[in-house]
């Protein structure tokens, strides 16, 4: 399997609901950095998996939705808690959509929040 890696960062705020949660419960911005693998056993005429050109516009694009902004106000957020878990799993999601028409056997998110903590979503793809 060939896999593709490509990383964005933003800062973006959030505050943490529905527990105690300390300073983490109020609004506060995190510097995260969005790490994307791209896995797949097809490689296009050029040997490319997927154009990291069009990988770098979609991450750029989403990256910009979230940047500077509080998360906790976007409608994908709404009624979740913003945690580390659920925004991988969104930002995985928009990136296997906006990648629908590449041959790919998976697409991993792994969003770090700081320079020791991250969580990651994958996405198999079916045959």
């Amino acid at each position: 399997m060939f896999w593709l890696g490509v990383r964005r960062d933003f800062i973006a705020q959030h505050a943490l609901i529905g527990g105690d949660w300390g300073a983490e419960g109020e609004p506060h911005s995190h510097h995260y950095v969005l790490e994307v693998r791209l896995g797949g056993t097809v490689l296009d005429q050029h040997g490319y998996l997927v154009d990291i050109l069009k990988v770098e516009a979609l991450l750029d694009s989403l990256c910009a939705r979230y940047r500077d902004g509080m998360v906790n106000e976007l409608p994908e957020f709404a009624g979740l808690n913003p945690s580390l878990e659920h925004f991988a799993r969104i930002l995985c999601r928009a990136v296997d959509e906006g990648l629908a028409e590449a041959p790919l056997a998976a697409v991993e998110v792994r969003l770090w929040e700081n320079e020791i903590a991250w969580a990651s979503f994958r996405i198999d793809r079916q045959p």
